[in-house]
């Protein structure tokens, strides 16, 4: 372990001593010096492992006074340290720690929420979180929490999400609704947006999922705004989760999506999104046209092709030229990076690596 400096290890040391101690001030005031020593050093969250013991019982006592300084200690303790976490939990921090979401103190309530965030971030702890029944719970603060509680909320079912048994227990307690508010307030671009686009995608993967999210009002929207306006990660889920509903019920879920203005969105993601995004983008485009079948060899499906299609079955004259304008821009973009990548090619393909007349032939064939 790496040694501390000498007036970091006397602190450290000093904060050992006074939480062991029967006096309640200096235990409090141990749990805020190791709340500050652990704000932002990774060395004094590993000196300091030994006061997750002492401080998950200060978590049990029977007083107020303890509950904050000993959960916020703890949290610190617990960011970027797997151990950490681990410990924590072995330790028995659950049981009070939920019920903190149950408290009357807004801010207790709030500290209880980002404690579940951090510790739900280790795959050792997912199922042993959800077991304790911290999920309904979560959904509970995503419904009614202040605003940082709700973001807090959000990430802690989103971390807890990947575990498989949890999803389905995410889906009983029917929080769609409450991701969805907190879709359509965030900014899309946010890492909020992300986290709640990433949740919807794997809830649409179950029909009540689907259900939920298009009788919630706006809920289909606020994932098109996703698609268009979000990072690559949510643009990523977003077109992940429409493509999911058309694919499971092309004929119930294709008008809702149409209805959004999805089709701008997704030309662009063609050409301009991620490697995974970009063909079920174009996968998307196919399933929204009007026949869900191929055209025969002779005229063969292009991008152009499914998107006319589409475009003259959109009604209003706004939403159909405005696809028709991104459409033109797309095969810019399209031609363009095309040419880029000949120029490329054709920088690279000289004479000493291989014949000209090879070299003329593999750019004429492009």
């Amino acid at each position: 372990m790496e040694e501390a400096p000498p007036a970091e290890a006397v602190a450290v040391r000093r904060a050992l001593e006074l939480l062991q101690l029967n006096d309640p001030v200096l235990r409090v005031q141990a749990a805020r010096d190791i709340r500050r020593l652990t704000k932002t050093s990774h060395r004094c969250r590993r000196h300091l492992r030994q006061a997750v013991s002492p401080l998950v019982s200060m978590l049990r006592v029977d007083s107020p006074d303890f509950h904050e300084p000993a959960l916020l200690a703890l949290l610190n303790l617990a960011v970027q340290d797997e151990k950490n976490k681990i410990n924590i939990v072995e330790a028995g921090a659950l049981e009070p720690i939920i019920s903190f979401l149950k408290s009357k103190n807004p801010n207790l309530r709030e500290y209880a929420t980002a404690s579940l965030l951090t510790l739900s971030a280790s795959p050792t702890n997912k199922p042993i979180i959800s077991a304790c029944g911290a999920i309904p719970l979560l959904v509970n603060t995503l419904r009614d929490g202040s605003s940082q509680a709700k973001v807090d909320a959000v990430m802690a079912l989103s971390n807890l999400s990947t575990h498989p048994d949890n999803l389905s227990i995410i889906l009983e307690t029917n929080a769609t609704p409450f991701i969805v508010s907190l879709l359509k307030t965030c900014r899309k671009s946010s890492k909020i947006a992300e986290k709640c686009s990433g949740l919807i995608e794997s809830l649409v993967g179950y029909e009540e999922g689907r259900t939920a999210l298009t009788s919630e009002e706006g809920g289909v929207l606020a994932v098109v705004e996703v698609l268009e306006n979000g990072t690559p990660q949510s643009r990523e889920h977003a077109v992940g989760a429409l493509l999911t509903m058309c694919q499971s019920d092309r004929c119930k879920y294709r008008e809702p999506i149409l209805r959004e203005g999805v089709i701008p969105g997704l030309l662009e993601l063609t050409v301009q999104g991620t490697p995974k995004s970009q063909p079920k983008a174009r996968t998307l485009l196919q399933l929204l046209r009007e026949s869900p079948y191929s055209r025969p060899e002779v005229e063969p499906d292009t991008l152009q092709n499914i998107v006319c299609d589409i475009i003259s079955q959109i009604d209003g004259d706004d939403q159909s030229g405005k696809a028709k304008k991104m459409l033109a821009e797309m095969v810019q973009v399209s031609m363009e990076q095309s040419l880029r990548h000949l120029q490329q090619r054709a920088l690279v393909c000289t004479p000493s690596d291989m014949p000209m007349t090879s070299c003329a032939s593999e750019v004429s064939s492009k």
